[in-house]
């Protein structure tokens, strides 16, 4: 499963709904609207139809820039983690694949502790209290870093949720992860493994 970041202009608010709506329609039917304009959205953007798709990252591509502060205010940044590797899932508190796979990323986190391996949870356009709250909840330990606005997944290149990048202990970024999967999984190990080499 995996959730899609449609653009601005199919949101149902953006159609006169409320127009419809003093007509009479029924209120459903805007969902149902927004909901097959999202499928052919995505279908006329050729998005991957299922989870969990594994992309080697170009070796001619550098890491994107990464600064962000975490719910407690530290400031986090891809050079002051050279040496250890590092997972940055972009996820968001509505997402339900990226819930899913939250547990498996702290165990992930846990296994390898963080003198190896820094599991950072990038949360998409949400204010610190739904995310913290989430975190809360879940009783998730990962630093959960605040994009507010976007910018982070957006020089990331992150379309769909959840995305992760698995980023080499020499800095350089190895691999793309679009859609949910099982960190505790094999693939996921022998994704992670080749992080130190």
């Amino acid at each position: 499963m995996l959730c899609l970041t449609i653009p601005h202009a199919a949101h149902p608010h953006n159609w006169g709904m409320e127009r419809h709506e003093a007509k009479g329609m029924q209120v459903g039917h805007g969902r149902r609207t927004y909901l097959r304009l999202a499928a052919v959205w995505c279908a006329s953007h050729a998005l991957p139809a299922f989870a969990g798709q594994v992309q080697a990252w170009s070796a001619k591509k550098p890491a994107p820039p990464l600064e962000a502060p975490d719910l407690n205010g530290r400031a986090w940044s891809l050079p002051a983690l050279k040496g250890r590797a590092v997972v940055l899932n972009f996820w968001a508190s509505w997402c339900e694949p990226c819930r899913a796979e939250m547990p498996t990323l702290q165990q992930l986190a846990d296994f390898y502790g963080d003198d190896r391996l820094v599991v950072l949870a990038v949360n998409f356009k949400e204010a610190p209290g739904p995310a913290g709250r989430f975190a809360a909840r879940t009783g998730l330990k990962l630093p959960v870093l605040l994009d507010p606005a976007g910018d982070i997944a957006r020089r990331w290149e992150v379309k769909i949720f959840p995305t992760t990048v698995l980023v080499g202990a020499d800095g350089r970024p190895r691999w793309r992860v679009t859609g949910e999967m099982d960190w505790t999984g094999q693939e996921a190990g022998r994704l992670v493994e080749g992080l130190w080499s």
